[in-house]
């Protein structure tokens, strides 16, 4: 039986340092509060400049950094470090408890909280550890399927509702070409978007405790799955975003990419040729009926360490995270999908899109986005976690071992890290 994680505190290293932060506001000689935000996403400027305009009490510098796993979270946490961090920092979902961890946030609960109704609850939950409140949610990732609905159509195939449907497309897809697959590898994120629908968390919190559960019974259940799947060579060996991946999705040798939401726009970007011929439906269940669905990426404007104007930073979060003009530039030009509820209808995922055979491929996404597995938190060192599991993965994918023992390594590295970092280590 694998270890689980349990800490003297849930996040050991900076938890406590951290809650109490708060800070007064920060006035420039006008009385304007001022806050610096740094991020990457388009439109993110115009959020800016739109919220001056309409703020004149507050005014927000907005720097543009690389994206976080490019150096833009490095830069912050060595700001933070530094003692001359912005207020403002876009911080994806997956990476909010390293920041949490390290001691990188600031508490702002007693300004957001009355703000809680306007988010799903997943995406609010994942911007909180317990009654910590560190950020404001911006986007979420509810997955889908996109599958080529001409080659389906071609076969007499429906798009399957339940994962032996889809199975079964897989074989029959195969066995009409053998160059033809009914899926690629998926890894990190990706691949946790499908373990978060079946129900299989990788990580929890149970009191003061972190628990690791990658190689849980629940993942094993999906990781047999898929394993499944490459055993009946049905898998196809392009690696997701590479330009093999692009080519098979636009000549049909790939016929599905289970994913999320902004991978429309990945789709649509890599393989214009195959332009029209491509569908959305609902991600498929483990049991019929069901209505289970993952979550794959997401951001939100986190609130850091020593930001001393942490109200006025989360009125500029909250407001970019539910006004209606701005956050449509983002649909626009980002391919955002909003974590607040009351933006499910913006024109912007309303209208049909020409590459989808002109479906409202958004409305879609709108009903799984309410029905996202909210039973699911990020782990503290997230990125050494998947780093050790995509190695993992990338070789069960190519036959050089399995699913199963990439989470079961990547669950004992991961328990190390933590060890080295002063966590205990209990068995459950």
């Amino acid at each position: 039986m694998r270890r689980t994680v349990a800490t003297a505190g849930v996040l050991g290293l900076g938890l406590a340092a951290i809650a109490g932060c708060g800070g007064g506001e920060s006035k420039e000689g006008d009385g304007k509060a001022s806050i610096t935000f740094w991020g990457w996403a388009p439109g993110y400027a115009d959020a800016v400049k739109a919220f001056n305009a309409a703020h004149p009490d507050i005014e927000v510098t907005y720097q543009e950094v690389q994206p976080g796993a490019k150096g833009g979270y490095q830069k912050m946490l060595n700001a933070v470090k530094a003692g001359n961090a912005p207020c403002l920092a876009q911080v994806g979902y997956e990476t909010l408890p390293s920041f949490a961890a390290q001691g990188a946030l600031q508490n702002v609960a007693k300004y957001a909280n009355d703000d809680k109704g306007d988010f799903q609850e997943a995406a609010w939950k994942s911007v909180t550890l317990g009654e910590n409140v560190y950020a404001a949610p911006v986007d979420t990732g509810p997955m889908a399927l996109f599958y080529n609905k001409e080659l389906f159509d071609s076969l007499g195939l429906e798009p399957p509702t339940t994962w032996e449907e889809y199975r079964a497309a897989a074989k029959k897809i195969h066995a009409s070409d053998p160059d033809r697959f009914i899926s690629s590898p998926y890894l990190d994120y990706d691949y946790a978007g499908l373990a978060w629908q079946a129900g299989a968390p990788w990580f929890g919190i149970d009191g003061d405790a972190w628990e690791v559960s990658l190689a849980s019974e629940a993942n094993e259940k999906v990781a047999g799955y898929w394993q499944g799947l490459v055993d009946d060579g049905l898998i196809s060996d392009a690696p997701m975003y590479d330009q093999s991946w692009y080519t098979g999705i636009g000549r049909g040798e790939i016929a599905t990419v289970v994913g999320a939401v902004w991978q429309a726009g990945v789709i649509k970007g890599g393989a214009k040729d195959a332009s029209g011929k491509w569908a959305v439906a609902p991600m498929p269940q483990w049991t019929e009926g069901g209505d289970e669905v993952g979550n794959a990426g997401g951001s939100s404007t986190a609130v850091l360490k020593d930001c001393e104007s942490p109200e006025a930073a989360w009125e500029f979060a909250h407001w970019m995270s539910t006004d209606r003009e701005v956050f449509g530039t983002l649909v626009e030009k980002a391919s955002l999908f909003p974590a607040a509820t009351s933006l499910l209808d913006l024109p912007a995922l309303t209208s049909g899109d020409p590459y989808f055979g002109g479906q409202k491929i958004y409305e879609v996404f709108a009903e799984a986005a309410p029905r996202v597995n909210t039973d699911w938190t990020w782990g503290p060192v997230m990125t050494k976690t998947t780093a050790d599991l995509n190695d993992g993965l990338g070789k069960a994918w190519a036959g050089k071992g399995t699913i199963s023992d990439a989470l079961g390594t990547a669950q004992d590295k991961t328990v190390t890290a933590l060890e080295k970092q002063g966590m205990q280590v209990s068995s459950r």
